[in-house]
């Protein structure tokens, strides 16, 4: 039993997560200028950069998908190599999530570019990805060259 007002390891990782979610609504920002319906293009960045997309990807439910990043990266695990990802080709978005976080609580913005319908999905995608690279923007996804650009499948 833990003592007057202590809160049980559970009970404070919910609380984390809780404030993580409301704070998370206020990092989804919308710029297609067209109604929610299709595939979500989007793309990750820093705050205090907006602009400089450091991760492009694509889904059905932008809100639920930005959860999903953060959660992937484990914040409460403090210092810790991101060891526990699966996809190794992933380790790096969610390395640069974690140095976000380290830097005064900071979370990756969300940024949806455009609602396409299935059938436009993997381009639309790749031809973000393009638009990034050659801005020279330090994208952590996987190269365009080598035929995945969608580093998940399972984003909706």
């Amino acid at each position: 039993m833990s003592a007057p007002g202590m809160q049980s390891a559970p009970f404070a990782v919910g609380c984390a997560r809780q404030e993580l979610r409301r704070r998370l609504r206020l990092h989804l920002y919308e710029e297609s200028g067209v109604a929610p319906e299709g595939t979500a293009i989007y793309s990750l960045a820093d705050p205090r950069d907006v602009r400089e997309s450091r991760y492009v990807g694509q889904t059905t439910q932008p809100r639920r998908r930005l959860i999903q990043h953060v959660r992937g990266a484990e914040l409460w695990l403090g210092d810790e190599i991101p060891w526990w990802v699966k996809a190794p080709r992933l380790r790096p978005l969610y390395g640069w999530i974690r140095e976000l976080y380290q830097q005064a609580d900071r979370l990756p913005v969300m940024i949806v570019h455009a609602w396409v319908g299935a059938e436009h999905v993997q381009r639309e995608e790749r031809r973000r990805i393009r638009l990034c690279l050659e801005r020279q923007l330090p994208l952590l996804n996987v190269a365009v060259g080598d035929g995945d650009c969608a580093d998940e499948q399972a984003t909706t």
